[in-house]
């Protein structure tokens, strides 16, 4: 661009004029370039003088009296004559009742088939790749979901995944499950390639 400028000006006589006006006297003043004085030198503190603490007073040892022990008193042993008073004869009593059988554990049984609705667990976003594998146990009352207990079969390599893989799976399991009054088990699996 700058070229195109001053070859059209070289063409229409521009240039001439401004030779002549740049053939002028040229002022030129020496500048003087201020140093500063260099920093004054640090000033060098000797170390402080090793005081050493003086040595503890001598206080010399409390005098210790040794008495030997009193002689040990001897004892006598006095033997009665007299019988001991006769105890009165009382029967055993009679060995209480076992007490009754523990009630049965409910039976487990499979969710599948069990519930008529079932919602699928939701994947959280997750930084994560692998295979994890838990297996619920849950209690149903009135139709819903009232306890939860999660075994992990094959968990998470991470603890943040699988925290968030049980959460998934325990609010699924409240919020979305119907299912008939028992005690019920499902297994989930979540696969992330």
């Amino acid at each position: 661009m700058v070229h195109v400028l001053i070859v059209g000006a070289l063409a229409s006589g521009l240039a001439t004029k401004i030779k002549e006006a740049v053939k002028g006297p040229i002022d030129v003043k020496v500048v003087e370039e201020k140093v500063k004085p260099p920093p004054p030198p640090e000033k060098v503190v000797p170390p402080p003088p090793d005081i050493k603490a003086p040595p503890p007073p001598f206080v010399p040892p409390p005098e210790v009296v040794v008495t030997a022990p009193p002689p040990p008193t001897q004892t006598v042993a006095v033997q009665s004559t007299t019988p001991p008073p006769a105890q009165e004869f009382r029967p055993a009593p009679p060995p209480a009742a076992p007490a009754p059988p523990a009630p049965p554990a409910p039976k487990v049984r499979s969710a599948i088939g069990s519930c008529n609705k079932m919602g699928k667990p939701e994947m959280p976003a997750l930084n994560w790749s692998g295979t994890a594998s838990y297996k619920a146990t849950f209690t149903v009352k009135g139709g819903k979901v009232v306890e939860i207990s999660l075994a992990t079969l094959r968990g998470a390599n991470d603890r943040k995944a699988d925290r968030a893989l049980k959460n998934a799976i325990t609010s699924t399991l409240s919020e979305t499950y119907e299912c008939v009054d028992a005690v019920l088990e499902q297994e989930f699996v979540f696969n992330m390639e």
